[in-house]
């Protein structure tokens, strides 16, 4: 009788335990999930800025959530890389320069807008196949994260149509193929 006690009195004690390790102990990390459409082109119809969007969910495995101090895309395209890092995120609406972003559980679906380093001269999208990673520095983690990648590609066409002033490239997924499909049309997101 007493051991049977003391046997559930550890168990209820191990489970409270995990209980406070999950919820107010366990720091998590921050997730994306797969973008539904990317754009590829000039900011605001603007050539002498290029940018790229997309629009994700992001949420965090722990319940007490965390914060990411800053967001930033690479581009790899054959030997060059070229970092996109000025970071702005919002709706259709009014864009909040990126700077600290609080992800919880439940998650935040958004758009995300990424231009290279102030002073850079507009990013030339040229054919071929692109890799774009997605990284994240979460606060008191030492190391920046990649969160996703993927690769992309622009064709011969699509390219020669980039060149005008007002165009941008739209990779929208298909779940079904599981591969995204581009567009180029003259609004940017």
């Amino acid at each position: 009788q007493m051991e049977i006690s003391i046997l559930l009195s550890v168990i209820a004690i191990s489970l409270s335990v995990i209980t406070m390790w999950l919820t107010l102990l366990r720091k998590g990390i921050v997730r994306m999930t797969q973008p539904t459409v990317i754009f590829f082109g000039p900011d605001g119809g603007n050539k002498k800025f290029s940018k790229i969007f997309f629009r994700t969910l992001l949420f965090a495995t722990s319940k007490k959530g965390r914060v990411i101090e800053n967001m930033y895309v690479r581009l790899k395209y054959k030997e060059t890389l070229q970092i996109f890092n000025i970071w702005a995120y919002g709706g259709t609406g009014e864009l909040s320069r990126g700077s600290g972003l609080y992800v919880g559980e439940t998650g935040i679906s958004t758009n995300h807008h990424f231009l290279p380093p102030g002073g850079t001269e507009s990013y030339e999208f040229k054919v071929g196949e692109y890799l774009l990673e997605v990284y994240i520095h979460l606060i008191g983690d030492k190391n920046d994260r990649l969160l996703h990648k993927v690769k992309l590609f622009i064709s011969s066409p699509e390219a020669e149509q980039l060149k005008q002033i007002d165009k941008g490239i739209y990779f929208d997924w298909g779940p079904d193929s599981k591969a995204y499909h581009s567009y180029i049309d003259k609004k940017d997101s």
